[in-house]
């Protein structure tokens, strides 16, 4: 493209040239020839001042001396040179400048001019000066030369100019090149630099944002990935613990299928959270079904209290009344990540107590461990508070929390508690 621009630029630039440099041309030459003309015509005008009429009776006539390579002659009626230099007989330019006007011609390669003599309103003789015609075809060749030379430096700073042009306006797509080669090698943190020109950051803005666009779509498929995968570890467990212990109790099937059941809508419940905060449905988009508070407790601590007992731990819920209400599904996948971070990361006795302040619930998850991580960066994805962890768990509770209007934070490092308020109201 470079080699596009200076040519074009270059093309463009010949082209005024030629169409400015013929008629200057053209220009310098009638000037330089009417210049010399009117320098004859003055050299002839002052020569006959010097002519006394007298000259026709035999008084000799002393004309001026004229400059190098000029000829200035006085020449009588009968075309005769008289006095000064130049031919002998009168040429053409003489005989017409006998009928009383000045005359100019350029025969043999010379530049003539003539100017009548008169006296007593009558031509007594004509002073005729000339000079070679190949002086003036000297100036004119100068001149030409001149402008050639300036032509040929105008060319010369048009195509540094197209060339420096070229780079400026060619660095921008070759950057916005290598950087579409770096998304297609796998960078999609790849962004390109704005320029000076507009056109061109007009195209680099939308194939930022078309980046962009793409890198969130990426990066919610892989959350929803990663969530999914991470919140369904715990229901599959508890399905395969229900299914194993049914098998090795030889217990009554109905009652293993009912509870394998439940599960199994766990699970269901579980992808269909993570398919909401995945398509950014918050409360304003779709309405979360609520559930009593009292109920949410009593199925949390059932469903819980198994994997504390395996572990010898001892699992405590508060209890609350059935007349208050919360979002079920975010508020129970909340606090299954609460209750999952306590059981691999916490220590001790946990504690699921509940706090009304007025319109929220505050839900707080204690053990009696002490967090040793920084508090800041709990809730980033891909961060393990513990440097064992998966670091999706916190990540997708805060999010949930965001989407519900609630939020879920860090009260207390040492006993490790965490806190999630969620707007709550009683129920009609």
């Amino acid at each position: 493209m470079r080699q596009r621009v200076v040519r074009v630029a270059v093309a463009a630039v010949l082209v005024a040239l030629v169409l400015l440099a013929t008629p200057l041309a053209l220009a310098i030459r009638y000037s330089l020839y009417a210049d010399q003309r009117d320098t004859l015509e003055r050299a002839a005008l002052a020569a006959a001042v010097h002519v006394n009429p007298d000259y026709t009776a035999g008084d000799p006539v002393e004309l001026p001396a004229p400059a190098q390579d000029e000829q200035l002659g006085l020449y009588d009626p009968n075309l005769r040179r008289n006095s000064g230099t130049g031919p002998a007989a009168g040429d053409e330019a003489v005989r017409r400048a006998f009928g009383g006007v000045i005359s100019r011609a350029s025969p043999g390669g010379r530049l003539v001019a003539a100017v009548p003599v008169s006296h007593n309103e009558q031509v007594i003789g004509v002073v005729r000066a000339s000079s070679p015609a190949s002086d003036v075809r000297g100036r004119v060749l100068l001149g030409w030369t001149a402008l050639l030379g300036v032509g040929l430096l105008a060319l010369a700073v048009a195509v540094l100019v197209a060339r420096r042009q070229a780079r400026l306006l060619t660095a921008p797509l070759e950057d916005l090149s290598r950087h579409c080669q770096a998304v297609t090698d796998g960078d999609l943190t790849a962004r390109a630099a704005p320029s000076s020109i507009t056109e061109i950051d007009q195209v680099s803005r939308t194939h930022n944002q078309m980046l962009h666009s793409l890198s969130e779509l990426l990066r919610h498929e892989r959350d929803f990935t990663a969530n999914a995968s991470h919140q369904l570890r715990t229901p599959l467990t508890g399905l395969q613990l229900t299914l194993e212990s049914g098998l090795a109790r030889d217990a009554e099937p109905r009652a293993v299928l009912e509870e394998a059941l439940e599960s199994t809508r766990r699970l269901h419940h579980t992808i269909e959270e993570v398919l909401r905060l995945a398509a950014g449905h918050g409360p304003a988009h779709r309405a979360v079904p609520d559930r009593p508070v009292g109920r949410l407790l009593r199925e949390t601590e059932h469903r819980w209290h198994g994997f504390f007992a395996q572990d010898g731990r001892r699992l405590v819920c508060d209890t609350a009344p059935d007349d208050v209400l919360v979002p079920g599904g975010p508020v129970t996948e909340i606090l299954d990540v609460l209750l999952d971070n306590a059981r691999r990361h916490g220590h001790g006795r946990v504690r699921l107590a509940v706090r009304d302040l007025d319109d929220a619930l505050a839900f707080d998850v204690t053990d009696e461990g002490a967090l040793t991580a920084d508090p800041a960066h709990l809730f980033t994805r891909g961060h393990s508070a513990a440097g064992n962890g998966t670091g999706i768990g916190l990540a997708l509770a805060g999010d949930l929390a965001l989407s519900l209007g609630g939020r879920l934070g860090l009260a207390n490092r040492d006993p490790t508690t965490f806190t999630l308020l969620v707007p709550a109201h009683i129920a009609p």
